[in-house]
């Protein structure tokens, strides 16, 4: 009784719940997605506790790292400094702390501008096709020819250094993926049976394409923005490396690596005497980007077609 009961439970249910339930289901089994959601889920916990983490000296400008001194040689980890200090003595443990609300910020906020500029330009192109698909395929295409890493530099010499130039050439570079890969998808569909019905009972493009298109398109980009949020945080700690991020002193892990580049190899009779400042912030970008990139390969496997069902 109890089996018949929970099969007609769960032939009642939505199709769409069934599926979200299946997803669901299937995204939890899956070890790895557990180890990235937990990865990111640490950073999440850490983000939001910062002021209870690492108290700032400055309510007012918490990202501003304290510093013990201006002794230009890094100290080890001790109880006063639990990860040791940068070239002068700028906390490692409190710039960690509160470089992950940047992080954050960074890979969320140029994630999802680029997932808006992208899926709008590549719907547009994908319905639409002729003249306006050829326009901004070729825009596009420009995009793709230019040097990523020389293009954005340039760039951030051009507006000036910092954190918010970093995001707005992130920005304005990297929606080409998303346009190509929305606009592959729409043409696969947009001649399909219940498009066609939707043209003819007189629904506006804006309808077709916001109830319709976009519905039955959208996942495999959803899939390309879980996985680009580890490696635009990567892109914009190397720009924060380059010198181009923010002034000494910033909770900004890029930064601080970069702050710490005259101590990688260390004294000649002591190669690893400062492996510490380097080591340290390197490893949890790594994490970081590790974490994202588990979670997109569990979106992969949740939302592709080809693989949902295996």
């Amino acid at each position: 009784m109890s089996a018949e009961t929970n099969a007609s439970r769960t032939g009642n249910q939505h199709p769409r719940l069934q599926e979200f339930l299946f997803s669901a289901k299937r995204f939890l089994k899956n070890p790895l997605t557990i180890v990235g959601l937990t990865i990111i889920m640490a950073f999440a916990i850490v983000a939001i506790f910062a002021p209870v983490i690492a108290p700032p000296e400055k309510p007012d400008d918490p990202f501003q790292i304290p510093h013990d001194g201006w002794m230009m040689e890094p100290q080890p980890p001790s109880l006063e400094h639990p990860m040791g200090t940068l070239p002068q003595q700028y906390d490692i443990f409190y710039g960690l702390v509160w470089g992950t609300r940047n992080a954050f910020k960074i890979g969320l906020l140029i994630v999802l501008a680029n997932l808006v500029i992208g899926v709008l330009l590549g719907a547009i192109a994908g319905y639409f096709g002729g003249v306006v698909d050829e326009v901004i395929m070729r825009v596009t295409d420009m995009f793709y020819a230019m040097p990523f890493l020389v293009v954005a530099m340039a760039i951030v010499v051009v507006i000036g250094k910092g954190l918010t130039s970093i995001v707005l050439v992130l920005i304005v570079l990297g929606w080409r993926t998303y346009t190509r890969v929305i606009r592959a998808e729409i043409l696969l569909i947009r001649d399909k049976d219940y498009i066609q019905a939707a043209r003819a009972s007189g629904a506006s493009h804006m309808s077709i394409i916001m109830r319709h298109i976009l519905p039955n398109s959208i996942f495999s980009v959803l899939i390309v923005a879980s996985m680009n949020i580890g490696t635009t945080m990567l892109s914009a700690a190397a720009l924060s490396f380059l010198g181009l991020g923010s002034d000494i002193g910033y909770a900004d892990w890029g930064a601080m690596v970069s702050e710490a580049r005259n101590w990688i190899v260390g004294p000649a009779n002591a190669r690893l005497q400062y492996w510490f400042v380097v080591f340290i912030p390197g490893f949890v970008i790594t994490l970081f980007v590790l974490g994202w990139n588990l979670l997109g390969d569990a979106a992969r496997d949740v939302f592709d077609p080809k693989q949902r069902r295996r």
